[in-house]
């Protein structure tokens, strides 16, 4: 299993692993900073791979946070590997993903992270936005890395296959071709639009992110607050709004 590794942005890596029996890439995302940080642990049988791909940028025992956006295997499968390669490290998510999930899951004591709370790194700030739903669970939340203004979105602009590390072109349309033909699929209702859905997607858009690192497919450098708009005009098209 082969993990290519990419600077998308200052100090911000993309740790990218394409799984042929899935027809997609799975990434994630490592902020080197005085403190780690790691978006997204992988599965657990990708652990070796994502060890090895972080080994190119620092020593995976420096690594101190782990974050991801909800409970779910390519989110946080192999959490329990990071945490017994790395002493320091602790995991971040939102309240609820710890007290529902991650509280009875992990090999060390989780923290919990308030809705717009700031975890500081060092020379950088990651900002928690919880985000119900979006891109779906209970417990979903997101990190924006404020210095570079990176949005860390999880699951948002999903892109099958295998493209290339970083675009400056559209997202959106890829993304609306998936959500569209996923409505006819076993995973449909991934994602149900709420009241609070088209709010969650402004929220987001208003924090003016310049890179959208995406967990599936390119990321993307360029006008992330009007591709977030875009998307949210998607979503109610497609996902239909109550």
């Amino acid at each position: 299993m082969d993990t290519t590794v990419t600077e998308i942005s200052t100090d911000i890596y993309r740790l990218s692993t394409y799984a042929p029996d899935f027809g997609i890439q799975f990434n994630q995302f490592l902020v080197k900073d005085d403190e780690p940080f790691l978006m997204h642990t992988g599965f657990k049988r990708m652990f070796a791979a994502t060890r090895d791909a972080v080994a190119t940028v620092l020593d995976p025992a420096r690594l101190r946070w782990i974050g991801f956006s909800h409970f779910e295997s390519d989110e946080c499968g192999a959490l329990n590997e990071w945490l017994a390669a790395a002493p320091q490290a602790q995991a971040v998510c939102s309240f609820i993903g710890v007290t529902v999930s991650v509280n009875d899951f992990a090999l060390r004591p989780p923290r919990a992270l308030a809705d717009d709370e700031v975890l500081p790194t060092g020379r950088r700030r990651l900002r928690f936005l919880a985000t119900p739903h979006v891109p779906h669970s209970w417990d979903a939340g997101l990190f924006f890395e404020e210095t570079g203004r990176t949005l860390l979105c999880s699951d948002l602009f999903f892109q099958p296959g295998e493209p290339p590390p970083l675009t400056h072109a559209d997202l959106v349309g890829p993304a609306r071709d998936v959500m569209r033909a996923g409505q006819a699929g076993p995973l449909a209702k991934d994602m149900p639009y709420t009241p609070y859905t088209d709010a969650t997607f402004q929220r987001l858009a208003a924090l003016q992110p310049q890179t959208l690192a995406t967990m599936h497919g390119s990321s993307f450098s360029g006008d992330g607050a009007a591709a977030l708009r875009d998307l949210a005009q998607v979503a109610r098209e497609i996902l239909g709004a109550p």
